[in-house]
Parts: structure tokens; sequence; C-alpha cells
């Protein structure tokens, strides 16, 4: 029942069409650099190749000093001012217009007097209130609720984990394999974001796709009674993959542009935060698979079912990934 269980996941992702990777936060930072005078830098993530429809709306009494000017980026859009506001920022209001028609988050950083405040704006509440210091542990908050949204929408991630579970025989293996996928994944991440490697983005999201669908050919194999390096060790194969699949969590940090002396609290609390959604997310398919298999008979043919439409899934990312690569 598990794998039927994960069949439906499949056709469910299907009719997401291929938008794995494009639920990507907007970016604010706002730094004081004088007596109510501060350097604003905005940016907003390009969806389907278009610009996020949301407009940052300062307080009325804000100023504009210079700009704003406007940067074009890979995948985003960069506006930079320099601003003015009689008798600071302190406890006022920024609008972002638009948010709540969008499924994007918005990750503001304020540095006020030396204080620096970091949240995350929801489309449920599109503004922020500036607020006073901001203590250690509601910045790590912050960040693991953004690691555990970023591997809960990252629907390419959940499939190669779901594909994982096809070909692994018994629950000893699925935790040797699945620590076997965090700990990989856990390097590059932490390689990506410090730039000291780096791949782009595009062929690393076709990548990704692929790596599901030869898990799919795996877990096919194994059901015909066939068995190879994938199906006997496939901590293996996880830890292989999740090299890759390391590179394609960095881009959610490394696409903010954060300050380098926030990286490190960043890349810990946004890796936590994936493992939890990653657990999450086996839990959530073992507890449904668990509850079903009390109801309904097995179908034998369901392990392969799912194989077919993950497969499915994957290979409809990886062809449209390629054609976004060199059309």
């Amino acid at each position: 029942m598990l794998r039927a269980i994960l069949a439906l996941l499949a056709a469910l992702l299907l009719a997401t069409g291929a938008r794995a990777h494009e639920v990507r936060p907007a970016y604010l930072q706002i730094d004081q650099t004088g007596p109510d005078r501060y350097a604003v830098i905005w940016r907003t993530p390009q969806l389907s190749g278009m610009p996020l429809p949301v407009v940052l709306a300062l307080p009325d009494d804000v100023r504009t000093i210079s700009g704003p000017g406007t940067q074009e980026m890979p995948g985003s859009t960069i506006e930079r001012r320099i601003v003015e506001a009689p008798g600071g920022l302190a406890g006022k209001r920024i609008d972002f217009v638009g948010l709540q028609a969008t499924i994007t988050d918005v990750l503001a950083r304020v540095t006020l007097d030396g204080r620096t405040t970091t949240t995350m704006v929801r489309p449920s509440q599109p503004w922020l209130k500036i607020a006073g210091e901001q203590s250690t542990l509601e910045l790590a908050a912050t960040y693991v609720r953004n690691g555990i949204e970023h591997i809960l929408f990252g629907f390419d991630h959940l499939l190669f984990v779901a594909s994982l579970m096809l070909i692994v025989r018994d629950w000893r293996v699925m935790v040797k394999t699945i620590t076997a996928f965090t700990v990989a994944h856990s390097i590059t991440l932490a390689l990506a974001t410090f730039g000291l490697v780096t791949l782009p983005a595009k062929p690393v999201e076709a990548m990704i796709a692929l790596s599901i669908m030869l898990v799919c050919v795996e877990a096919v194999r194994l059901r015909r009674g066939e068995t190879s390096l994938a199906t006997d060790w496939p901590w293996l194969v996880a830890f292989a993959f999740g090299l890759l699949h390391g590179f394609g969590f960095a881009g959610a940090l490394v696409d903010l542009g954060l300050p380098s002396a926030d990286i490190p609290l960043a890349l810990l609390f946004f890796n936590i935060g994936v493992e939890i959604g990653q657990l999450l997310f086996i839990a959530a398919i073992l507890a449904v698979a668990t509850s079903i298999r009390r109801i309904f008979a097995v179908p034998r043919h369901a392990p392969v079912a799912a194989a077919y439409a993950i497969g499915i899934v994957a290979s409809f990312w990886c062809f449209g990934r390629l054609d976004a690569m060199f059309f």
C-alpha cells in the first residue's frame, strides 16, 4: 500500500506541472547608513521568466534620495535605493502590494542602530512592521521555517525521497539511505552557500529530475527480480545523488544574497528545517500507508505502478528543464 500511496502522490504532483523550484522567497534588506537614512535592497524572483508581481510600498513619509536602480540577474531582479525617513523606520510598516495573490514569501532583514532583525513575511499577512532587537532564537526559527517550506514545496526533492522508498527493503536500510542522503546534501549545501563550489542552476535542476527517473528504473527492475548496485546498496545511490540535490537546496539561500555574517547561522538552521520537512514527509507517507493497509488489499502491481507514475512526472520535469536550457 505504501507504493500505492506513492503512485497517488506522483499523480498529484504531475498536476502541478514543472514548478518544483519556482517557489523561492523575495528578499528585502534595509541597512541604516546614517541618521534617518537607509540603504534599501529589494530582490524579487522571476517565476516562469516573468517578474514577481509584487511592489514594495514604503511608508508615506519616506523620501527617496537616490535610485531606484534596477539590475537584472539570472532568475531575479534587484532594485537598490537610498531613502530618508524622518524620525526613523522603527515601528513603521512596509507593505508588499500584491504578495497576497502569490505563494511567495519575503525574507526581510533590517538593521537599525547596529541591531539586526530577520523576519519571514507571508502572503497571508503581506506587510512588515519594523521591530526592535531580535533574539538569536527568533532568527533561528525564521530560517528553520524557511527550510521546512523549501523542502515541502520542493516537489522534485520529495519525489526523489519517495522513489528511494521504492527500492528500500526494510526500515534499517531506509534509515541508512535517508541518513546518506542527508549527509550528502548537507555537504554540497554548505560548499555552495559559502561559494566554494558552484554549479549552474538549470543543469542542476535537470539532473535532479534525471536522478528520480534513474531510481524509478531501478525500482521496476527490482520488482522484476533483477538486482543492481542501486537496489543492493540504496544508501550509496542516495549519497551520490544527494550531493547533486544539495546544490538545489543551496539555491534557496544563495538567491537571497545574504550578508556573509548571516550565512553560518542561516545555513545551519535552514538545513535543520530541510531535515524536519523531509522527516515529516516520510512520516506522513508511512502513516497514510499504514492506515489504508488496514482497509484495502494492496494490489500486486502497486510498486511498479508507483515507479512508473513517479518516473513520468520526473520525465516531464527533465525534458521541460532541458528545453529551458537550450531553447
